[in-house]
């Protein structure tokens, strides 16, 4: 029975990365469908997140089930609890690459990115993929090193998206207003998707740790200290 336990447990771990890599791969995919205004690239993007959808519901069935049946306490209580706030990231990581499909869809046959953002979108595309790689990796090794990196791997996306918002202040912004509200969009999608990447990494660390990981970082110094 428990062999039985664990193995279960082992498969909601393993749903969790198959999650993290499906949303993954959706917004690099949602990326390049927005770039290049590639409508069938974008419909699939679209279709695919159901897949995410029924792997989030299949996780929580089976976590709730085994609550249910199991009592779990201590660790694996924090497993099954850690699970499911995971998997609710995951899932709303996977919505957000739909959304940067969508949007492509709605432009086509047209790009909603002007041509001389397209390098920054790209490599907000290209930074959010690694960061769920990497929240793939460390929900396989929990490697609580790896997972606090990618709090700070999330500043890069940060600049980029300081970096776009500056391009829709500027004076010499000629892209008119919905072209305006298509990239600022964009840029929260990446955004967000980046934070549920790191929020992740966070929960296992509290997971392995049973500390959250703000309470792992070491302290900043105070200037003037």
């Amino acid at each position: 029975m428990r062999d039985a336990y664990h193995e279960e447990l082992d498969s909601i771990g393993e749903g969790l990365v198959e999650m993290a890599r499906l949303v993954g791969s959706a917004i690099g995919r949602a990326t390049t469908a927005m770039l290049d205004a590639d409508l069938k690239l974008a419909e699939s993007v679209i279709a695919g997140d159901q897949k995410v959808d029924d792997l989030q519901h299949d996780l929580e069935a089976r976590a709730i089930a085994l609550l249910a049946r199991q009592q779990p306490v201590a660790t694996d209580l924090r497993i099954v609890v850690t699970s499911l706030r995971m998997s609710a990231d995951l899932e709303r990581s996977g919505d957000l690459a739909q959304h940067v499909a969508k949007l492509a869809r709605l432009r086509f046959p047209d790009s909603a990115v002007p041509h001389d953002l397209h390098a920054t979108i790209l490599e907000m595309g290209q930074l959010a993929q690694r960061l769920m790689a990497k929240a793939a990796e460390v929900l396989i090794t929990k490697d609580v090193d790896l997972a606090l990196q990618l709090e700070t791997d999330d500043d890069e996306m940060d600049l980029l998206h300081r970096t776009l918002f500056q391009h829709l202040i500027d004076d010499r912004w000629k892209h008119g207003i919905e072209t305006a509200v298509d990239v600022t969009l964009l840029g929260r999608y990446y955004e967000r998707f980046a934070d549920h990447a790191v929020s992740v990494a966070k929960r296992v660390v509290y997971l392995v740790t049973g500390e959250h990981a703000d309470e792992l970082q070491p302290p900043t110094e105070v200037e003037g200290a």
